[in-house]
């Protein structure tokens, strides 16, 4: 028989949680401040970026962002009627479309990026490296868990 685990509810784990919702929510309000800047949803410029990157097909996208990929396409087609992201065969296979950013929308992409104030531009960048790796494998292993 597997045994129950109590959940943890001591101060030190409740703080941690706060702190963790805390640094996500200041990232995405900073992050949609300034696709607001732009005309854009923060879900917008999220796809945008990430396709600023490489382009993509949908469903890799959405995988990437933890969404459905019917709210991918819905996302994509209002990018693409604003001329910023376009639809393209996959060179490696034909049958596949990749959306992939404009001129404009790289360049929207970019000034997106040179916009977020210092924390969503760079949330760890008052963390060491140390710090970061310490970070990282801390995060790994509660999702691992």
């Amino acid at each position: 028989m597997a045994a129950s685990r109590t959940p943890r509810t001591d101060p030190l784990t409740l703080e941690v949680v706060e702190l963790i919702g805390s640094v996500v929510n200041r990232y995405h309000d900073e992050y949609e401040r300034a696709a607001s800047k732009h005309a854009l949803t923060g879900a917008q410029a999220r796809v945008l970026g990430l396709l600023s990157l490489e382009p993509m097909p949908m469903r890799r996208i959405a995988q990437k962002l933890k969404c459905e990929p019917s709210n991918i396409t819905g996302i994509v087609d209002r990018l693409e009627s604003r001329g910023l992201v376009e639809r393209r065969p996959d060179p490696a296979d034909r049958r596949v479309k990749l959306a992939a950013p404009t001129e404009d929308g790289k360049r929207t992409a970019r000034e997106l990026r040179d916009g977020l104030d210092d924390f969503a531009r760079e949330p760890l960048g008052t963390l060491s490296r140390e710090q970061r790796v310490s970070l990282r494998d801390l995060l790994k292993l509660m999702l691992d868990s």
